[in-house]
């Protein structure tokens, strides 16, 4: 099934997911080194990217949403349902987070446990994520095998403005 939120041809949800994760994961490590370091800069930058990656998380789940109303019921449907209520399940884990950061002291370790289980959770829900694409072919176009398997010819290197060379 091809996405129906995309951009010539790109779907627009796997496009906008390293957003969170990266935050997420950059906040947990933040909060790794301010416990190393005690610069109080690391603590809010952990928090500060814990905010963007809810924006970023937010941003990504529309286009995601679309794309699994638009799934037939199959396997895939049931593992992208799976995939959203981790994924929804972990913003609330987040803006808990974020919300319980505002009111403590910065060397509490609570919000910090708190971000190692999402961590874990976004490891899951990334799996789910890849059997969808990988396994099931959802948001992926069909291509057919051997066409794509055919050595370009010469003005078919040309792409974008950029000549690819092959060596031998």
């Amino acid at each position: 099934m091809i996405s129906k939120t995309s951009i010539a041809g790109h779907p627009i949800h796997p496009m906008l997911v390293p957003i969170p994760i990266g935050l997420w994961i950059f906040s947990l490590v933040c909060d790794v080194v301010y416990r190393f370091t005690d610069t109080a800069i690391w603590n809010t930058m952990a928090y500060y990217s814990l905010a963007g990656g809810i924006i970023g998380a937010l941003l990504a789940a529309l286009p995601g949403l679309i794309d699994l109303y638009n799934l037939p019921p199959s396997q895939a449907k049931k593992v992208g349902l799976w995939h959203m209520a981790i994924n929804l399940t972990l913003v609330t884990l987040y803006v808990i987070n974020f919300l319980w950061r505002r009111n403590i002291e910065p060397a509490s370790l609570g919000p910090v446990v708190l971000s190692v289980v999402a961590v874990l959770g976004l490891l899951v829900s990334g799996w789910l994520g890849g059997e969808m694409i990988y396994r099931y072919g959802v948001g992926v176009m069909p291509v057919d095998e051997l066409k794509a398997q055919k050595p370009l010819s010469e003005e078919g290197r040309n792409i974008m403005g950029f000549k690819l060379h092959h060596r031998h």
